[in-house]
């Protein structure tokens, strides 16, 4: 069993990122890079810190993915609609941030991300069981299939002020662990196949850098741009049959830029954008189809693309007791149609993503956070594509689609004690 700390479902939002980690980032589409106010801004920019204040916050969400895949056509994976089991995720999140003077402070984080899970039933049969290539049933005549990553992220962070200029540096230590079930078939096309399916779970740990500056160029604008370097993680060695060098999975870095303006001293437009490179992890953005055994340096991965998200949000603060968030974010398909054999392990195909939110003020200094996120339903096609080469007969159609609620506890001990901006 995963930890309460670590958080895996299929394909998030943003690939297998989630849109945003705080209750108040989901409620206003993941924006935040130029507007920070809690902890969790650590997550987007670390040089926001200075202006939240002393204060902490708790959350939790319940998410739900509803993916599979659907075929026409004779060919080797399981036909017809094939949907993945289990579909519900928590995903906790937490942070705390505190003032050192007037110009600088520090905090603390602690996340899940997205991750990867399908389970798929072993009632899905192939039209090829019964041969010698496929024994058993199931989507890859393996009975139960599927993959579940789970992966959790503690970050501690420092920013400072000079003048209109915020810097934050935020160390990053992430845990993963992850399982698949159900792959025998590729046995032969792996380079280590005692190393490719169907052990319990296995854990792998790592360490990257989150850094940011946060800019006031006026007042009522201000801009802000951040960056992670890549996660480099510790191999899992008991699936080093699977993925490329031989079980690498390092977590892919990201780059975000964003602007903040207040129209209103009670209402705050936000835009970000954000950009991941999948392409950059061998075991995730190799191409699935490659002339190469699983495993081996430089070798097959999941075909994912680079992509590109575009995050607006609103947030208005000027009710009795209550703050007021929507958001909008889109990104960019990163599942090629080549790849869709493999993908039906993780299939993270949706595009659009449509949140609301409010905090509604128990106290003056705390307060009840809500969010929800909505994810319709995104799709992929191509080519089945089977170790024993491409049927142009075969169509997969990947689908995912998510709904998620995220309830959460702010309590703010004090007001920042100089911010660039007074946080309503």
């Amino acid at each position: 069993m995963a930890t309460p700390l670590l958080a895996g479902h299929a394909g998030a939002t943003e690939g297998y990122f989630l849109e945003g980690y705080g209750t108040r980032e989901k409620g206003v589409g993941g924006a935040g890079a130029a507007d920070s106010r809690d902890p969790l801004s650590l997550s987007i920019n670390p040089a926001g810190l200075v202006d939240v204040g002393h204060q902490y916050t708790l959350g939790l969400t319940a998410f739900s993915p509803d993916r599979g895949y659907s075929t026409s056509g004779p060919g080797f994976v399981a036909p017809g609609h094939v949907q993945s089991g289990r579909g519900l995720f928590p995903i906790p999140n937490g942070g705390y941030s505190r003032p050192v003077d007037e110009k600088s402070a520090w905090g603390v984080a602690v996340y899940g991300n997205g991750g990867m899970n399908t389970t798929y039933s072993p009632n899905y049969t192939s039209q090829f069981f019964g041969s010698p290539m496929c024994p058993q049933t199931g989507v890859y005549c393996g009975r139960n299939a599927g993959v579940d990553l789970n992966q959790a992220f503690i970050t501690a962070g420092y920013a400072q002020r000079f003048g209109n200029l915020s810097v934050g540096f935020a160390p990053v230590l992430a845990v993963q662990i992850f399982k698949a079930r159900g792959l025998a078939v590729f046995g032969p096309f792996s380079s280590a196949p005692n190393e490719l399916t169907d052990h319990s779970y296995n854990w792998s740990v790592g360490a990257g850098v989150r850094a940011g500056l946060q800019y006031r160029v006026t007042d009522k604008f201000r801009i802000g741009v951040a960056g992670s370097s890549p996660i480099w993680m510790s191999p899992f060695e008991n699936y080093k049959g699977l993925f490329a060098n031989q079980g690498d999975f390092d977590i892919p870095a990201n780059i975000t830029a964003g602007v903040a303006y207040d129209v209103l001293p009670t209402l705050t437009l936000l835009a970000d954008w954000k950009h991941i490179f999948y392409s950059q992890v061998p075991s995730v953005g190799n191409w699935s189809t490659l002339q190469a055994p699983l495993g081996v340096m430089n070798g097959p991965g999941f075909g994912w693309s680079d992509i590109d998200v575009i995050k607006v949000g609103a947030e208005y603060r000027g009710l009795d007791k209550l703050a007021l968030r929507l958001g909008y974010s889109y990104n960019n398909n990163p599942i090629n149609s080549r790849d869709v054999t493999l993908n039906i392990l993780a299939p993270a195909v949706t595009r659009h993503h449509i949140s609301g939110g409010l905090s509604y003020y128990v106290t003056p200094s705390s307060s009840i956070d809500l969010a929800a996120v909505v994810s319709p339903q995104g799709t992929v096609s191509g080519i089945e594509r089977t170790p024993l080469g491409p049927n142009p007969l075969r169509t997969i159609n990947l689908y995912l689609s998510t709904f998620e609620i995220t309830a959460g506890w702010t309590h703010r001990f004090e007001a920042a004690p100089a911010p660039v901006v007074a946080k309503y």
